[in-house]
């Protein structure tokens, strides 16, 4: 029997390719592989294999994926699948992100503005937590995971471990409340605050949401610790421990402040000089008085604007060094599952050069320090070497995995279901949009629906337009339709609202659509990235959910990029055919429930203020904002305009949140 902490409980026996997968998975970890692929057609249940492979391994992992969206649904499934164990969403915590920027051909000076998503702070304030106190512990996370975080050592150093006879008295522990970074209020209480009434201390950890945690002292000790219910403060129960998390993950202790404004001064006196001794002026005196104005608020408050930027006084590193992220908060043999990497992967690699060619512009005019340059995300060989154990999760593993992997490539193309790939049709261009009208009435009789890539935004409109009027429930989906919308949509053709989702380039990876037994890609023969051996894969597998799966390709020639991808959709074919003919085993399309792609309430959205208590899906929301309007501009027809700003104001807030999905 496997000794492992953690616990996957699945309602059905792995099935297809999944056991032999998830066997030669861990079996290459024991074995000491370093990296590998599992090649896993749509359909055949990669996040169940990866799941599984974590919980023979036995160690703590990181699900790493190239989008909110996906994250979060990944995020669900592992929820579902681990209830005992710790998993976690780590993404990146802004509804609204303006980075700092300077732009010296127009002489404009962009500040920074941001709005940070309070629900994903929490979210990632458990991540860390769970890390360092929890060995069965699976973070999900988006590429922003690579940024620089903070001092683990520091974050886990300052918390502030409570038991009850802890000799403390009660200023000493209010004044550790604020080096944690914890703010005082008596009146609105929420995460990341407290408040004191005589001897009793009440807080909100960095890392809850509905949990009070009181703290009461007699004399110069604590006497007890209690756990409350924050909506209706009834005591949830008493307990002898209590461990408090900063409120930042960017905290410092105080003698390190103290030796980092030093040296932040030391090297300000000589960039000052620097500029100075090349006849720039201006920007020595605006180094020279942005920089004091921040070492000022350091010293007073602890933190400053954009304190980030000089993380690596405070870090302790020197110039050029990797910045501490969230995987310095993974233990050395951690688990690195990259999910869609031959999208993933790109992503990663690009973070650091465009971080870096916004910030080379405030360097040298003078709005940054030097140091800004080392607040960053990782470059890509730095990501790499903090690789231990890492599976590449893709249907077209790109060229880089499998060199990266050695070829060890495990595949699973065989799904539970029996499901073969889609049958793949090539047609000529001559008459397309007639036959393909054609092949979606086919569809509508037995009431599925299609997909139908088209080469430009132009096209999808147009064609869309024209699919309406002959009776067709068509829509256009576009890069400019916010992730709550297109899920929204996307749930919509899957209810019947739809039949054809008309795009260009929005539906490769990551949807799960049962419903969809058509996919079609106009002018499939241009050449492009649109049209690369990986892109037609992908969207040739849209229809792989459905019995009746079919794609057809208008074209006039085969390009090399579609006879790669037909011939490995016939080789996948083929291995499918024969595994179901020697199990006996029937095809059946894949019957799941159709709900929101992403939970509001899962991913901790509903603890705004603002969302009425019913609100739990990005539906739900939408519905909301629209019924707002409509009542606003009532108003404003009425002449009660003060009414009017107050919706107006509301339906801001939950515009934000809707953008942050």
């Amino acid at each position: 029997m496997i000794k492992t902490p953690f616990n996957a409980k699945l309602p059905f026996e792995l099935a297809g390719d999944q056991p032999k997968a998830v066997r030669q998975l861990y079996k290459n970890l024991k074995d000491g592989v370093k990296e590998q692929v599992l090649l896993g057609a749509t359909g055949t249940g990669k996040t169940v294999t990866f799941a599984k492979t974590i919980e023979k391994y036995g160690k703590p992992a990181l699900v790493l994926t190239h989008n909110k969206t996906l994250a979060a649904q990944i995020y669900r499934e592992l929820k579902e699948i681990f209830p005992d164990n710790a998993v976690e969403y780590f993404v990146s915590y802004y509804d609204y992100y303006q980075p700092e920027a300077y732009l010296p051909e127009k002489d404009i000076y962009i500040e920074k503005d941001s709005s940070i998503n309070d629900a994903i702070d929490r979210f990632r304030h458990s991540a860390t937590k769970s890390l360092i106190e929890r060995p069965d512990t699976i973070v999900v996370a988006s590429v922003s995971c690579i940024y620089g975080l903070g001092t683990p050592e520091f974050y886990e150093k300052l918390r502030l471990q409570l038991y009850v006879g802890m000799p403390i008295d009660r200023q000493q522990f209010l004044r550790k409340l604020i080096e944690l970074q914890y703010q005082r209020d008596d009146y609105s209480f929420k995460r990341g605050t407290f408040s004191v009434k005589g001897d009793t201390i009440e807080l909100i950890p960095s890392h809850t949401e509905d949990t009070i945690l009181r703290v009461e002292f007699f004399g110069d000790e604590i006497d007890s610790i209690s756990e409350l219910d924050l909506f209706n403060r009834n005591t949830k129960k008493r307990v002898e421990n209590a461990v408090i998390f900063p409120a930042s993950h960017y905290v410092i202790p105080k003698p390190d402040i103290a030796d980092a404004v030093k040296q932040i001064q030391k090297d300000l006196e000589k960039e000052v000089e620097d500029f100075r001794k090349a006849g720039k002026e201006i920007e020595a005196n605006r180094l020279w008085q942005r920089t004091n104005y921040d070492i000022e608020m350091i010293l007073e408050l602890g933190t400053c604007k954009g304190i980030e930027n000089y993380s690596r006084y405070f870090d302790g590193r020197k110039p050029g060094e990797p910045p501490y992220t969230l995987l310095d908060y993974f233990p050395d043999d951690y688990l690195l599952i990259i999910d869609e990497s031959h999208v993933t992967i790109p992503q990663i690699r690009a973070m650091y050069n465009g971080d870096r060619k916004r910030k080379e512009n405030l360097v040298k005019y003078g709005w940054r320090m030097k140091s800004a340059f080392d607040n960053r995300p990782l470059k890509f060989d730095e990501f790499l070497e903090k690789i231990e154990r890492a599976i590449y999760v893709s249907a077209t593993p790109a060229d880089w995995e499998i060199e990266r992997s050695k070829g060890i490539i495990i595949e699973q193309i065989i799904r539970p279901t029996g499901l073969l790939d889609p049958e793949v049709i090539v047609k000529p261009t001559e008459g397309q949009i007639d036959d393909l009208i054609s092949e979606i009435w086919k569809i509508k009789e037995r009431n599925e629906r299609a997909i139908v890539i088209t080469l430009t935004k132009k096209m999808a409109e147009n064609l869309s337009d024209y699919l309406i009027e002959r009776d067709i429930k068509a829509v256009y989906l576009h890069s400019e339709i916010d992730t709550i919308e297109r899920a929204k949509i996307i749930k919509e053709l899957r209810e019947g609202k739809y039949d054809v989702i008309v795009g260009v380039n929005l539906l490769r990876e990551g949807i799960d659509m049962p419903e969809v037994s058509l996919v079609a890609i106009l002018d499939a023969d241009k050449q492009g990235f649109l049209r690369s051996t990986t892109a037609l894969i992908q969207i040739i597998g849209r229809a792989a959910r459905n019995i009746n799966g079919k794609a057809i390709l208008y074209a006039d020639k085969i390009t090399p990029a579609m006879e790669k991808a037909i011939k490995e959709t016939e080789r996948r074919r083929k291995l499918q055919k024969e595994y179901n003919e020697k199990h006996n085993i029937t095809p059946k399309t894949i019957k799941k429930e159709i709900k929101d792609l992403i939970n509001l309430e899962e991913i901790g959205i509903k603890i705004y203020e603002d969302i009425p208590d019913n609100i739990t899906s990005e539906e739900e929301l939408l519905n909301e904002i629209e019924k707002l309007e409509k009542q606003m501009w009532e108003y404003a027809k009425n002449w009660e305009f003060e009414k009017a700003a107050q919706l107006r104001d509301k339906i801001e807030k939950l515009k934000k949140v809707a953008v942050s999905l």
